[in-house]
């Protein structure tokens, strides 16, 4: 994230989606989204807000982690981890050096099987 927005990369990656919109090409299709900030108030959830505006533009639909990691370590206190209702995520730490932690990737690992699930629920 780049103060609770999404960072340039990404920024570009949805700005060359324009020829998509246009015709409509993602309208109905699921996405979701995995963030990381340098330190733990950076802004995590803004940058899913931020997320969401290409998402609705494109009639996306969004599948959110909401609270159903809560076995994985979504409500554990014992330590920083990222991870919100809006989706998994990472604190990268200020350089980025930071790797995502056992926690957090039990997180977005189950944030990844709820999209799964819902992929398969909307294929049939």
């Amino acid at each position: 994230t780049r103060f609770g927005g999404m960072c340039a990369q990404m920024k570009a990656f949805f700005d060359g989606t324009g020829g998509l919109w246009q015709k409509g090409a993602l309208h109905g299709k699921l996405a979701t989204a995995f963030v990381s900030t340098g330190t733990q108030n950076g802004g995590q959830e803004t940058t899913h807000f931020t997320a969401l505006t290409n998402f609705v533009h494109h009639g996306m639909i969004y599948v959110p982690l909401g609270y159903q990691a809560g076995a994985e370590g979504q409500f554990d206190l014992t330590e920083p981890h990222g991870g919100s209702p809006y989706g998994g995520s990472t604190l990268a730490g200020g350089d980025g050096s930071r790797q995502p932690s056992e926690m957090e990737l039990k997180i977005i690992r189950k944030q990844g099987q709820i999209f799964a699930a819902e992929v398969k629920r909307l294929g049939k």
